[in-house]
């Protein structure tokens, strides 16, 4: 997700505070300030629209979200 607004550690804590409580089951979830980036793993589907209000509502704005394909890598990343 591309989400803006964020200045330091306590905003990302707020954007990954937002994705676990819509989805209970997300993993590896995190944001960045510095990258102005969010992201998480779930197994199932998301729904973009919902979580994009869920983020806008705190105050941050949502400007995008991707939906990716979860690959797991090999030991040093070989396959």
């Amino acid at each position: 997700m591309k989400v803006t607004g964020m200045r330091c550690g306590m905003c990302e804590a707020h954007i990954c505070d937002v994705v676990r409580k819509l989805y209970p089951g997300a993993k590896a979830v995190r944001a960045s300030h510095g990258n102005e980036s969010a992201s998480f793993r779930i197994d199932g589907e998301i729904n973009p629209a919902e979580l994009q209000s869920a983020i806008n509502d705190t105050g941050y704005c949502c400007e995008s979200v991707s939906i990716e394909p979860f690959e797991k890598r090999g030991l040093f990343h070989r396959r």
